[in-house]
């Protein structure tokens, strides 16, 4: 695993925590994703998933999708671990929540 993506694996769990403290959503499934595919995998995994999960949706009713996966994937630090098509997904579905990036 390289630096870019131990320190996305890094931020995939801080985002579970800050939710865990600032919401109080415990998102075990996504937790135990992450244990068991590693943050990439996870992350590639959720994104692909047709419709969103539930925990954007959790996370869209408490305003904060800043929290998502989603967002996390567009951060300038982590777009060379996804391709276009991954960033678009992501681009478009915090879009049709009303969050855009850099806006917040």
């Amino acid at each position: 695993m390289g630096l870019i993506e131990n320190k996305f694996n890094e931020d995939m769990k801080n985002i579970y925590f800050t939710a865990k403290r600032d919401i109080g959503y415990t998102a075990t499934r996504f937790m135990q994703l992450i244990s068991e595919k590693g943050g990439l995998h996870a992350a590639k995994q959720l994104i692909a998933k047709e419709g969103g999960t539930y925990g954007f949706e959790v996370l869209w009713e408490n305003k904060r999708l800043d929290l998502s996966v989603e967002a996390l994937v567009l951060m300038p630090e982590h777009e060379s671990l996804f391709s276009g098509n991954e960033k678009q997904i992501c681009h478009e579905r915090l879009k049709q929540f009303g969050y855009i990036i850099g806006e917040q």
